[in-house]
Protein backbone atom coordinates (compact mmCIF):
# COMPACT_ATOMS: atom_id res chain seq x y z
CA UNK A 1 0.00 0.00 0.00
CA UNK A 2 1.08 3.28 -0.97
CA UNK A 3 0.32 6.60 1.07
CA UNK A 4 -1.14 9.16 -1.78
CA UNK A 5 0.57 12.89 -1.94
CA UNK A 6 -2.69 15.51 -0.85
CA UNK A 7 -2.78 19.25 -1.06
CA UNK A 8 -3.57 21.45 1.85
CA UNK A 9 -2.05 19.10 4.58
CA UNK A 10 -4.88 17.21 4.37
CA UNK A 11 -5.03 13.63 6.18
CA UNK A 12 -3.54 11.17 3.76
CA UNK A 13 -5.27 8.74 1.42
CA UNK A 14 -4.49 5.05 1.67
CA UNK A 15 -4.19 4.19 -2.06
CA UNK A 16 -3.58 0.29 -2.83
CA UNK A 17 -2.48 -1.76 -5.78
CA UNK A 18 -4.82 -3.77 -8.01
CA UNK A 19 -4.86 -7.26 -7.37
CA UNK A 20 -2.35 -9.87 -9.18
CA UNK A 21 -5.71 -10.97 -11.18
CA UNK A 22 -6.51 -7.60 -12.14
CA UNK A 23 -3.40 -6.55 -13.67
CA UNK A 24 -3.30 -9.22 -15.59
CA UNK A 25 -6.55 -9.54 -16.89
CA UNK A 26 -6.26 -5.96 -17.83
CA UNK A 27 -2.64 -6.71 -19.22
CA UNK A 28 -4.57 -8.91 -21.32
CA UNK A 29 -6.99 -6.79 -22.72
CA UNK A 30 -4.81 -4.00 -23.60
CA UNK A 31 -3.05 -6.61 -26.36
CA UNK A 32 -6.49 -7.48 -27.37
CA UNK A 33 -6.95 -3.89 -27.81
CA UNK A 34 -3.67 -3.62 -30.25
CA UNK A 35 -2.13 -2.30 -27.20
CA UNK A 36 1.33 -3.10 -25.89
CA UNK A 37 1.43 -3.87 -21.97
CA UNK A 38 4.19 -4.00 -20.03
CA UNK A 39 4.03 -4.86 -16.54
CA UNK A 40 6.41 -3.82 -14.23
CA UNK A 41 6.72 -3.85 -10.51
CA UNK A 42 8.24 -0.54 -9.56
CA UNK A 43 7.87 3.32 -10.41
CA UNK A 44 11.82 2.96 -10.85
CA UNK A 45 11.29 -0.32 -13.26
CA UNK A 46 8.86 2.39 -15.19
CA UNK A 47 11.00 5.03 -15.38
CA UNK A 48 13.71 2.81 -16.78
CA UNK A 49 11.65 1.13 -19.34
CA UNK A 50 10.61 4.70 -20.55
CA UNK A 51 13.84 6.18 -21.14
CA UNK A 52 14.43 2.66 -23.05
CA UNK A 53 11.71 2.77 -25.53
CA UNK A 54 12.51 6.39 -26.38
CA UNK A 55 15.70 7.22 -28.21
CA UNK A 56 17.96 9.76 -27.60
CA UNK A 57 17.82 12.82 -29.31
CA UNK A 58 14.34 12.00 -30.02
CA UNK A 59 11.52 14.62 -30.42
CA UNK A 60 9.29 14.12 -27.04
CA UNK A 61 6.42 15.77 -25.48
CA UNK A 62 4.72 15.02 -22.00
CA UNK A 63 1.41 15.70 -20.27
CA UNK A 64 1.20 17.66 -17.24
CA UNK A 65 0.61 14.13 -14.75
CA UNK A 66 1.86 13.71 -11.29
CA UNK A 67 2.51 10.17 -12.52
CA UNK A 68 5.63 11.58 -14.62
CA UNK A 69 6.66 13.69 -11.84
CA UNK A 70 6.58 11.15 -9.57
CA UNK A 71 8.88 9.56 -11.91
CA UNK A 72 11.11 12.07 -12.34
CA UNK A 73 10.75 12.40 -15.85
CA UNK A 74 10.24 15.89 -17.19
CA UNK A 75 13.57 16.60 -15.75
CA UNK A 76 15.54 14.30 -17.80
CA UNK A 77 13.78 14.67 -20.97
CA UNK A 78 14.16 18.54 -20.67
CA UNK A 79 17.83 18.10 -20.90
CA UNK A 80 18.62 19.66 -24.76
CA UNK A 81 21.63 16.94 -24.83
CA UNK A 82 19.87 13.97 -24.93
CA UNK A 83 16.26 14.56 -26.25
CA UNK A 84 14.53 17.24 -28.15
CA UNK A 85 11.19 18.61 -25.64
CA UNK A 86 8.47 19.79 -27.57
CA UNK A 87 7.79 22.01 -24.60
CA UNK A 88 10.75 24.87 -23.76
CA UNK A 89 10.17 25.37 -27.82
CA UNK A 90 6.41 26.64 -27.31
CA UNK A 91 6.35 28.15 -23.81
CA UNK A 92 8.70 31.04 -24.84
CA UNK A 93 5.62 31.81 -27.63
CA UNK A 94 2.93 34.34 -26.71
CA UNK A 95 0.01 32.63 -26.83
CA UNK A 96 -1.75 35.52 -27.76
CA UNK A 97 -0.22 36.32 -30.82
CA UNK A 98 1.59 32.86 -31.49
CA UNK A 99 -1.24 30.21 -30.80
CA UNK A 100 -1.42 28.95 -34.27
CA UNK A 101 2.30 28.01 -34.32
CA UNK A 102 1.72 26.69 -30.66
CA UNK A 103 -0.62 23.96 -31.21
CA UNK A 104 1.12 22.76 -33.98
CA UNK A 105 4.04 22.36 -32.33
CA UNK A 106 2.24 20.52 -29.35
CA UNK A 107 0.04 18.43 -31.84
CA UNK A 108 1.84 15.93 -33.58
CA UNK A 109 5.29 15.13 -31.45
CA UNK A 110 7.11 11.74 -32.55
CA UNK A 111 6.75 10.53 -29.00
CA UNK A 112 4.35 11.40 -26.44
CA UNK A 113 4.77 10.45 -22.65
CA UNK A 114 1.57 10.48 -20.04
CA UNK A 115 -0.85 8.92 -17.94
CA UNK A 116 -4.68 8.20 -17.94
CA UNK A 117 -6.93 8.18 -15.33
CA UNK A 118 -8.50 5.19 -15.16
CA UNK A 119 -8.31 1.84 -17.17
CA UNK A 120 -10.99 -0.74 -17.17
CA UNK A 121 -10.63 -4.42 -17.25
CA UNK A 122 -11.63 -4.38 -20.57
CA UNK A 123 -8.72 -2.73 -21.85
CA UNK A 124 -10.53 1.17 -22.44
CA UNK A 125 -8.12 3.90 -21.50
CA UNK A 126 -9.43 6.56 -19.64
CA UNK A 127 -8.20 10.00 -19.87
CA UNK A 128 -10.42 13.78 -18.22
CA UNK A 129 -8.86 16.78 -19.31
CA UNK A 130 -10.09 20.72 -18.71
CA UNK A 131 -7.88 21.85 -22.02
CA UNK A 132 -7.62 19.12 -23.77
CA UNK A 133 -4.28 19.38 -24.73
CA UNK A 134 -3.09 16.21 -24.83
CA UNK A 135 -5.99 14.58 -26.41
CA UNK A 136 -5.31 15.13 -29.46
CA UNK A 137 -1.56 13.73 -29.44
CA UNK A 138 -2.75 10.97 -27.21
CA UNK A 139 -5.80 9.86 -29.83
CA UNK A 140 -3.90 10.38 -32.99
CA UNK A 141 -1.26 12.95 -33.82
CA UNK A 142 1.48 11.94 -31.61
CA UNK A 143 3.74 9.29 -33.53
CA UNK A 144 3.89 7.16 -30.46
CA UNK A 145 2.16 7.19 -27.44
CA UNK A 146 4.05 5.98 -23.77
CA UNK A 147 1.49 5.73 -20.58
CA UNK A 148 2.67 4.96 -17.50
CA UNK A 149 -0.83 4.00 -15.37
CA UNK A 150 -0.10 2.75 -11.67
CA UNK A 151 -2.42 -0.31 -10.90
CA UNK A 152 -4.43 1.77 -8.61
CA UNK A 153 -6.27 3.52 -11.32
CA UNK A 154 -7.59 -0.08 -12.21
CA UNK A 155 -11.78 0.22 -12.60
CA UNK A 156 -13.99 -2.25 -13.19
CA UNK A 157 -15.92 -0.25 -16.12
CA UNK A 158 -16.04 3.10 -17.24
CA UNK A 159 -18.89 4.03 -14.81
CA UNK A 160 -16.34 3.05 -12.02
CA UNK A 161 -13.79 4.84 -14.15
CA UNK A 162 -16.13 8.46 -14.68
CA UNK A 163 -16.62 7.86 -10.56
CA UNK A 164 -12.98 7.66 -9.95
CA UNK A 165 -12.14 10.53 -12.06
CA UNK A 166 -14.51 13.12 -10.74
CA UNK A 167 -14.12 12.03 -7.18
CA UNK A 168 -10.29 11.18 -6.76
CA UNK A 169 -8.64 12.97 -9.73
CA UNK A 170 -10.57 16.08 -10.17
CA UNK A 171 -10.56 17.33 -6.48
CA UNK A 172 -7.04 16.50 -6.31
CA UNK A 173 -6.20 18.34 -9.39
CA UNK A 174 -8.20 21.16 -8.77
CA UNK A 175 -6.95 21.96 -4.76
CA UNK A 176 -3.43 21.80 -6.43
CA UNK A 177 -3.92 24.06 -9.07
CA UNK A 178 -5.64 26.70 -6.46
CA UNK A 179 -2.53 26.40 -4.67
CA UNK A 180 -0.34 27.15 -7.02
CA UNK A 181 -2.10 29.50 -9.44
CA UNK A 182 -5.14 30.56 -7.15
CA UNK A 183 -7.79 28.90 -9.81
CA UNK A 184 -9.22 25.55 -10.30
CA UNK A 185 -10.30 22.96 -13.01
CA UNK A 186 -13.44 20.89 -14.02
CA UNK A 187 -13.91 18.08 -16.05
CA UNK A 188 -13.96 19.47 -19.58
CA UNK A 189 -13.52 16.77 -21.88
CA UNK A 190 -13.13 12.61 -21.60
CA UNK A 191 -11.47 10.50 -24.26
CA UNK A 192 -12.05 6.99 -24.04
CA UNK A 193 -9.49 4.52 -25.66
CA UNK A 194 -11.20 1.11 -26.90
CA UNK A 195 -8.42 -0.07 -29.08
CA UNK A 196 -5.38 1.50 -30.90
CA UNK A 197 -6.11 1.56 -34.27
CA UNK A 198 -2.29 1.27 -35.22
CA UNK A 199 -0.70 -1.66 -33.73
CA UNK A 200 2.74 -0.81 -31.97
CA UNK A 201 1.49 2.69 -31.47
CA UNK A 202 0.86 2.66 -27.96
CA UNK A 203 2.54 1.42 -24.88
CA UNK A 204 1.51 0.88 -21.79
CA UNK A 205 3.56 0.34 -18.84
CA UNK A 206 1.49 -1.25 -15.74
CA UNK A 207 3.08 -0.42 -12.48
CA UNK A 208 1.79 -2.84 -9.66
CA UNK A 209 2.60 -0.36 -7.11
CA UNK A 210 0.33 2.41 -6.88
CA UNK A 211 1.88 5.72 -8.88
CA UNK A 212 0.07 9.53 -9.87
CA UNK A 213 -3.45 9.74 -8.63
Amino acid sequence: MAIEALVHGAEPRPVRAASEAAIQEVAAALGHNHIEAIVVDTAAQARELVLALVPEGSEVHWAKSKTLEDLGLPEILLDPAHYDPVRPRYMVLDRKTQGREIRKLSAAPDFMLGSVQAVTLAGALVTASYSGSQIGPYAAGAGRVILVVGSQKIVKDLDEAIHRVNETVTPYEDARLREQMGRGTHLAKLLVTYMEPMPGRTTVILVREPIGV
